[in-house]
């Protein structure tokens, strides 16, 4: 309860929020709150009053690990008023906002509905005015609904959004929750976690500066993977500075490393791991330097000193000592510096630490490596001096590097339409390297908002900033989920990716939530839509393209049955109107819908993606799913079937000895032949159906060439002939119908043209 003292070790969970009395060397890891990679160092000191969470450093907050070090606390939050609870109340009370493709096929669902219900009401009364018995003329008016709803749709919806599911889990996006599937492909604006989502989570040596001459490991030959490195004996005192700086960083080291065939297994602080990785990079066995350089008294690493030292003896006797830090604090111990060529020179300060800043305004972690010969043993290794008289070795820049594949997956997002921005919990000027490094901003001074300036802004100055800025650190779970909220406010589709509990208030009110499947928390999976199985923001690409690909086909097949179902609809009131027989009755209108739309439209879900998925810009939140322009075809397509079925079933009539069984019979199969070659036009909404290849999706042959079949035999088995009413048709009319039922595909593919011509010109 609050006002109770709390002792914190290395290893413990701090069990509520705690101020703290006293600390020794404590390091607390507060990534669940804040999502940065290195364990914070904290003092019993006072700080501002506005500082942002990840600079209280006098607070330990419940539910975060103490890395190192030890303090005692006084209790001054428990449960709902902790920080952690404050995030548990923002995810309970934040809103569930409703999926793009949910709104869409909304909308479209009132439009389909009202149009039927007007256009049936008013055929049943044409059919009275012009003499039809009300009950024929409510069985035509069910039937032309039914064959004019597309009731398939739902089926095929789900259906595709299941196929999408299945596609992005074979990319390491597990899907949750099934609209997410389309709305990734809808998404404007990516909010992505640094941390663990564009880079690795791990720190990671990367440059070193040796003697004025500054040297990238990357570019410099040395291979990423520790596995691949040729193994080679631990360097003596008379090695080169990199080696001796690699040294350094070994000895003065308390963390472990194990070498598998799996990979590297490292334990300790991420800082010194990384060093002991470097070395692996570079050949050398951190154990086994070690072993050959034997210790004879170390100076552990204290807050307060800001420096580890190791003393030790080689093998012919000689004593050494090695030194890790800070480095101005390693430079008060220096008396020169290691030349990039051979031996040393005087030491430049001044310009170690002008290289020093250099390398921390690129977001790097900085410390520097020294080594010294001693004259002797220690007098008491129980009490090591103070190291002095060290030739500094190198400075190391230190970071958590980006994920192999990261820039390229940005860039085509951007390729997309889709802008990424970074929110963290991190330094502004580790954000913005990484963000220059990943390419999410252009320029090295790049305007990047803290979590202070958030505080001093309203909500309409922040839905300004989110336009302009896409860089935000050092922000809080508030602060996150208000950048959400801004953005949205500005029509942005937004995606949010996250791996801590400071993150679940913002991937639950975000349009989707996409969390680390690995390295998250459970809280954050429960908020999110999409897991990553991976933790890598390649995958979040892959999967933008799959709900592309969802949505063009969700949009495929509600064209398709809107366009024919108009096609089936409209002849009834025109066939009365020129006062005709009835062209169709009840049961062939039904059986027209059956076999037409019966496993047809469920085959155009599996409609593989088309080339430029990804090059076409995000779909608007108000974008309908049919748009004016595939409404335009629909009409066109209605028309052109509509026009050939009246003109094949006026012919037939007309024909000697024809009746009228066999009249209807023809434009029924009219029309089951028009709508099977428009299923072919459907696949694309640009490219046309002769440069599709037919084998792509072989789903789809076999339900078109089934419901054929099906439809031939009605006509000439004696059960459905019966049930029908049709008889069975000549060869003749087979071929003047097959003839026209071929316009649907001509007036299709000259709308696509003048459209691709269009698309071209703008």
């Amino acid at each position: 309860v609050p006002g109770d003292v709390v002792l914190l070790e290395s290893g413990v969970r701090v069990p509520a929020d705690v101020r703290l009395v006293s600390a020794t060397s404590l390091e607390v890891d507060e990534s669940l709150l804040t999502g940065e990679s290195v364990p914070v160092a904290k003092t019993a000191s006072a700080v501002e009053p506005e500082a942002g969470l990840g600079d209280r450093t006098g607070m330990a907050y419940s539910g975060t690990v103490v890395a190192r070090g030890r303090a005692v606390g006084v209790v001054v939050a428990t449960g709902d008023h902790t920080e952690l609870g404050r995030i548990a109340e923002q995810i309970r009370t934040a809103e569930t906002v409703e999926s793009p493709l949910q709104e869409r096929m909304r909308r479209f669902a009132h439009i389909i509905g009202a149009v039927i219900v007007v256009s049936a009401g008013l055929t049943f009364a044409l059919g009275l005015a012009l003499g039809e018995s009300v009950a024929d003329m409510l069985l035509v008016a069910a039937a032309l609904a039914v064959a004019a709803i597309p009731e398939g749709l739902p089926v095929v919806l789900t259906v595709a959004l299941a196929l999408g599911v299945r596609r992005m889990a074979r990319r390491n996006a597990i899907v949750r929750r099934l609209p997410a599937v389309e709305t990734l492909g809808s998404t404007t604006l990516i909010g992505s976690d640094k941390t663990g989502t564009l880079t690795e989570n791990r720190m990671s040596v990367v440059q070193l500066w040796i003697g004025g001459a500054p040297i990238d490991l990357d570019s410099d030959g040395v291979p990423r993977d520790p596995l691949g490195a040729a193994r080679r004996d631990p360097p003596g005192p008379e090695a080169g500075p990199r080696e001796l700086a690699l040294l350094a960083g070994v000895l003065a080291n308390e963390a472990a490393v194990r070498v598998t065939e799996e990979g590297v297994d490292a334990t300790g602080d991420p800082t010194e791991t990384a060093f002991l990785v470097a070395a692996l990079r570079h050949g050398l066995d951190p154990e086994a330097c070690r072993s050959t350089w034997a210790e004879v008294a170390s100076i552990p690493f204290e807050s307060e000193h800001r420096y580890a030292a190791s003393y030790r003896a080689w093998r012919d006797g000689s004593h050494h000592v090695f030194v890790k830090g800070a480095p101005e604090q390693v430079l008060d111990m220096c008396a020169a510096m290691a030349s990039d060529a051979a031996g040393t020179a005087p030491l430049d300060r001044q310009a170690v630490l002008d290289a020093a800043h250099e390398l921390a305004q690129q977001g790097l972690r900085v410390l520097a490596t020294a080594h010294g010969a001693l004259d002797g043993p220690l007098e008491d290794p129980q009490r090591p001096p103070e190291p002095e008289g060290l030739v500094l070795t190198a400075l190391v820049g230190l970071l958590d590097p980006p994920r192999p594949g990261v820039r390229e997956a940005i860039a085509g997002c951007r390729r997309a339409g889709q802008r990424v921005i970074m929110i963290t919990g991190d330094h502004a000027a580790t954000a913005r390297a990484i963000a220059r490094d990943l390419g999410i901003v252009e320029d090295d001074d790049a305007p990047v908002l803290t979590g202070a300036d958030l505080e001093a802004m309203d909500d309409r100055a922040l839905r300004e900033q989110v336009e302009a800025v896409s860089v935000f650190a050092r922000v809080s779970p508030e602060h996150k989920l208000r950048i959400v909220q801004a953005a949205q406010d500005r029509g942005h589709v937004v995606a949010v990716t996250g791996d801590g509990v400071n993150d679940a208030p913002a991937l639950k009110r975000a349009d989707i939530g996409v969390a680390m499947g690995r390295a998250g928390t459970d809280v954050a999976r429960e908020a999110a839509e999409i897991v990553l199985a991976d933790d890598n923001f390649v995958s979040i690409h892959a999967a933008v393209e799959e709900g592309r690909i969802t949505f063009d086909n969700v949009r495929k097949v509600t064209f398709f049955l809107v366009s024919t179902g108009f096609g089936t609809f409209v002849i009834i009131p025109i066939a009365m109107a020129l006062g005709w027989p009835l062209i169709l009755i009840p049961a062939q209108l039904l059986w027209a819908n059956l076999v037409t739309k019966g496993l047809q439209d469920l085959a155009l879900a599996f409609e593989p993606g088309e080339p430029d998925v990804l090059d076409r810009p995000p779909r608007g939140r108000r974008e309908p799913v049919i748009t004016p322009a595939l409404w335009w075809r629909t009409l066109l397509t209605g028309a052109v079937m509509a026009a050939g079925t009246l003109y094949m079933f006026d012919w037939a009539r007309t024909q000697p000895a024809t009746s009228i069984e066999e009249a209807r019979a023809v434009a029924l199969t009219t029309l089951v032949v028009f709508q099977a070659l428009h299923l072919g036009s459907s696949r694309s909404e640009l490219r046309s159906v002769f440069r599709l290849s037919p084998f792509s999706n072989r789903f789809l042959i076999g339900a078109q060439l089934g419901a054929l079949g099906v439809h031939v035999a009605a006509l000439y088995l004696a059960p459905t002939q019966f049930v029908l009413r049709v008889e069975p048709i000549s060869l003749e009319a087979w071929v003047r119908l097959t003839l026209v039922s071929l316009t649907v595909l001509v007036a299709v593919e000259l709308d696509k043209a003048v459209r691709r011509r269009l698309a071209r010109r703008r």
